[in-house]
This record gives C-alpha cells, structure tokens and sequence, in this order.
C-alpha cells in the first residue's frame, strides 16, 4: 500500500501541542493590553471647537478648576462652562482674536459652544464628583496634570479596576479639601497621611469607599 503521509508528518501532533499554548499566551497578551482602557482610552484628546488650553488657563494664570466647571462640589457631573463664563473675561481680553471671535459668535447667536467631552463613563458606572471632593480626592488623581495641557487628554483608564484600587488604598490621593485643585500638592510629601498605614488613613479620614458593585452600578 501506497504511504500517503511522510513520516515526519507523525512529529505534528506534538509540534502543535507545544506550540498552540505560545500563540494563545501571545493572543490573550495581545487582547488583555490592547483592548484595556489603559490602550484604547488614556491618552484620548478629541478636537474641540474652540482651541482652549488649560496650560495657560489652570497653569499660567491659576485660575481654579471650579471657576469653570463649578458644580464639582454639590453635583455628581463636572458642567462644561456655558459661553456666558467664558465671556466674563474675554468681552474684554483678546477680543480680537479669532479663536474668541467663535465665543463672542455663540453669545451674540446664543447658540452653545459644543464642546467634546474627553471623559468618558459608560451608563451603567455611576460616579459623584461631589463625594470624591468632599473625601479630598485631588483633581489630579482622576484628570492628571491638566495646568500641563495645551490640549485636554484622557490621563487615566477610568475602568473599573483603576477605581477599585483607589477605593482599597485610598491614603495618597486624600488631601485637605482647600487643596483639592492644587495640581502640586504631595499628601505624603506634606505629612498630611501615613501613605505606609492604610487602615490608620481610613480611619483618620472616616472613609470607607464601597468595593462592592452596588457602590458603582445602580
């Protein structure tokens, strides 16, 4: 009888065997990094109508987060600032140029300005800014260093596993409530927690973030 298949054909089996574990590990890395937040989200920086920094705005000029996004602190949303806020300065500085002629444009229109959320949260995840502010949680921990940005960019994933280690280790992030804008203010640094004692800084601070899913999803 004529040999249909050589010989070494017999050695596939266990080629396959040895192999197939290495193209799956390489197929599950691949999936597990580059369809995770920390790939496909952070870094995000959508083009927004008006080109607005913050570098000059939060950084240069100091001015505080909450001028603009003023419902921070009572309300679970950040408000996008209304054409009306922007005016408050710029009906008298830089009039001419033309990125704040698109502002005096919407106020004289009075058509909002459609600004691109760059933060994003799927529906089903429920966050307060208020509770986080009220905690002390800086502003920088969430958005980064945004008195940096020329251009506003997702700085952190945002997932839900990101969240639950803050929740589990909460210490580094807390600071006095006057401090939560300051983008330079070091907790540990200050000696304002004991970044080493976990269970004291709760108990200092009279936290206890909620790890299960009701916290999150309701």
């Amino acid at each position: 009888m004529a040999v249909i298949f050589p010989r070494w054909s017999n050695r596939l089996p266990l080629l396959l065997a040895g192999i197939a574990p290495i193209v799956l590990g390489f197929v599950v890395t691949g999936v597990w990094y580059y369809l995770s937040p920390n790939f496909t989200d952070v870094g995000y920086r959508p083009q927004q109508p008006i080109a607005f920094s913050h570098k000059v705005h939060a950084g240069e000029l100091g001015m505080d987060c909450r001028y603009c996004h003023n419902t921070v602190e009572r309300g679970a949303r950040a408000a996008i600032p209304p054409t009306a806020t922007c005016m408050n300065c710029h009906a008298y500085v830089k009039t001419g140029s033309d990125e704040i002629k698109k502002i005096w444009a919407s106020a004289e229109n009075n058509t909002p300005i459609e600004w691109v959320r760059v933060h994003l949260l799927p529906d089903y995840a429920y966050f307060d800014h208020s509770v986080h502010l009220a905690a002390g949680v800086g502003c920088v921990s969430c958005h980064g260093r945004i008195d940096r940005m020329d251009v506003v960019q997702q700085d952190q994933p945002l997932s839900m596993g990101w969240c639950l280690n803050c929740h589990r280790n909460p210490s580094s992030h807390l600071r006095p409530r006057a401090e939560v804008t300051n983008m330079d203010y070091d907790p540990i640094a200050a000696g304002y927690v004991a970044g080493s004692d976990e269970e004291r800084a709760r108990r200092d601070f009279k936290l206890a973030p909620p790890e299960h899913c009701s916290g999150c999803h309701r």
